[in-house]
């Protein structure tokens, strides 16, 4: 892995820099859109490349889970089983723990697993989830993390963040071992909850380990915290983790936390949040989502949002199409997958072009006038950018 920073923000810790992996180079700050079980639902990885979209996401947990890793690993590998030929991140399947939490057991061991198919207990432990990563083959793998909620207090947070350290010494130990640490790099995630004083041990034990990993996650939050908490935990972790590394914020995906976070120093980010919501018949724009399930749109014959350059928007599928088919057929789902995806690319290709030119804040001010509008952006927003 390279990474190289090419430009900072003078006003905010804001910065772009270019992630040299295996299977491409990819310009950061950017949006990760998550391919849980190999393929972001509706889309072909041939329509996501389309998209000029370069990094994707991966689950550990429900890969290993279905197909198999014995599949997977007759395919080649996650890239040539997907047909993916770009940059991957796998998850370590940590967040499972809070997730499926009634199908899960915590022991210093591992994570002992009732599958949520069929019941049949699967027991992920560091050196197995390092396993399961080297089979995927993805370009950045995860460290197994004990996480608990962000709203979770008391003795189990701490315990959950010393664990998640012992954890990481077991996954490097494994990594170094195997022989793929020149094409596969791992990460390592901070956690420590909503305490400042277990997230500044948690970074402290991890700052000691740089030389052994390649970047830096922030887990554990997301979790319906107050926003001024969230952006507290986000600069205490950014002004502390190096900065010759990238910092990934995990289970980032609306606009206005992604633009707030990036002002903080995160450089990555991933959430189903864009597709997930797209499913649901909501697009997102420049002026705010839109309901398109809405009758007032029953006879726009405008695009989505004009000039947007995704499939839906410039091969002219108008929003009035869109409300007939929402509730009737996929393809209204697939369509407006397609454009939040392209959203979400625009805003952060929109980031760095803003942090390169020096008009980074300006951008900020301009996006959330627009997005918000008449509404005005919440206060928790402001403080944010403050924060940076």
């Amino acid at each position: 892995m390279q990474f190289e920073i090419v430009a900072k923000c003078p006003t905010t810790k804001a910065r772009v820099s270019r992630l040299k992996l295996s299977h491409g180079t990819t310009a950061l700050p950017t949006f990760m859109p998550v391919a849980t079980q190999a393929a972001i639902k509706g889309l072909t990885s041939q329509q996501v490349e389309a998209l000029g979209i370069n990094l994707i996401l991966n689950n550990t947990y429900h890969l290993n889970l279905r197909p198999g890793m014995k599949i997977v690993k007759e395919a080649g590998g996650a890239h040539k089983f997907q047909g993916w030929n770009h940059n991957l991140l796998t998850d370590s399947g940590g967040f499972q723990l809070v997730s499926l939490s009634k199908f899960t057991k915590i022991t210093e061991e591992g994570a002992l697993f009732s599958s949520p198919f069929d019941g049949e207990l699967t027991m992920l432990t560091p050196e197995e989830c390092m396993s399961i990563q080297h089979t995927i083959g993805a370009d950045i793998i995860m460290q197994l993390d004990d996480v608990v909620s962000s709203l979770t207090t008391g003795p189990r947070v701490g315990e959950a963040m010393w664990r998640t350290i012992r954890w990481l010494d077991r996954c490097i130990e494994t990594h170094e071992k195997s022989g793929k640490t020149e094409t596969q790099n791992l990460f390592a995630i901070v956690q420590g909850g909503l305490d400042p004083d277990l997230r500044d041990q948690c970074l402290d034990e991890m700052i000691k380990r740089k030389d052994r990993v390649a970047g830096y996650a922030i887990g554990g939050l997301s979790g319906g915290e107050e926003k001024d908490i969230f952006w507290r935990v986000i600069k205490q972790c950014t002004d502390k983790l190096p900065e010759d590394r990238p910092r990934y914020s995990m289970g980032i995906g609306f606009a206005e936390d992604l633009l707030v976070c990036v002002a903080l120093g995160v450089d990555m980010a991933d959430c189903v949040f864009p597709t997930r919501t797209a499913r649901f018949g909501v697009a997102l724009t420049f002026n705010g989502p839109l309901n398109l399930k809405s009758s007032k749109y029953a006879t726009d014959f405008g695009p989505i949002e004009k000039g947007c350059p995704c499939p839906t928007c410039s091969d002219g599928q108008s929003r009035a199409m869109l409300n007939h088919i929402v509730t009737l057929e996929t393809a209204a789902a697939h369509a407006i997958t397609q454009h939040n995806l392209v959203f979400q690319a625009r805003v952060m290709g929109g980031v760095r072009n803003a942090i390169i030119a020096g008009t980074f804040p300006q951008y900020l001010k301009t996006f959330f006038a627009q997005y918000f509008g008449n509404e005005g952006y919440p206060e928790c927003t402001r403080t944010g950018c403050k924060m940076g």
